[in-house]
């Protein structure tokens, strides 16, 4: 199988995937199997054990990142808040929370840029895009107001792929205000319209 001594299955499974998003994030999508072998410390016939071919492994590399991302959110809800926008106050905390590290964020952010551009991984995406969207306009705000708070929290996380720090009193109050108008939609939905 070639796996390394001391490694369970799904340690290995793990460390290939984390050197594969290294080295694609590093050296693109034309990285080999050959190189993210090596850089997982595994043989490339113990990389195929777990991933059968490159599509399989890009695939679980961006089924993981959004794993990931889910688990984040749905780490964040509030098991005291049973108002409407719950799920959409979890979204907005996973999106703006201090980054333990601004340059993973960057690293993440950059590696799923460059996994979006194959077809069946944004395929994926595109998947649970809309599974998401499904879930936050379920969440009982007004359509306006959701818009507003998920537009604002999306845009501002990505601020690190343009080397902007997102750790800062400003983002901390724009994630309070948000959360707040989540609580109170009828402060935006009063406010008069220019024409």
């Amino acid at each position: 199988m070639g796996r390394t001594a001391g490694r369970s299955p799904s340690d290995t499974r793990r460390a290939v995937l984390e050197a594969a998003g290294e080295v694609i994030r590093t050296r693109g999508l034309h990285a080999s199997l050959d190189d993210i072998a090596r850089h997982a410390g595994v043989s490339k016939g113990g990389l195929i054990y777990h991933f059968a071919s490159k599509d399989e492994l890009l695939l679980e590399l961006a089924r993981d990142l959004i794993a990931r991302f889910r688990t984040d959110v749905l780490s964040r809800l509030d098991p005291h808040d049973t108002a409407p926008g719950r799920f959409t106050r979890a979204y907005i905390r996973a999106l703006l929370a201090p980054p333990e590290d601004e340059a993973a964020v960057r690293r993440s952010i950059a590696l799923t840029s460059q996994l979006s551009t194959v077809p069946a991984v944004a395929a994926l995406v595109d998947a649970d895009t809309e599974q998401l969207n499904e879930e936050l306009l379920a969440d009982g705000l007004p359509l306006d107001v959701m818009t507003l708070v998920t537009a604002a929290a999306d845009g501002v996380s990505s601020a690190p792929m343009w080397g902007a720090a997102v750790d800062t009193p400003e983002h901390r109050e724009l994630e309070k205000r948000l959360i707040h108008l989540t609580h109170n939609p009828s402060l935006w939905q009063s406010a008069p319209w220019p024409e």
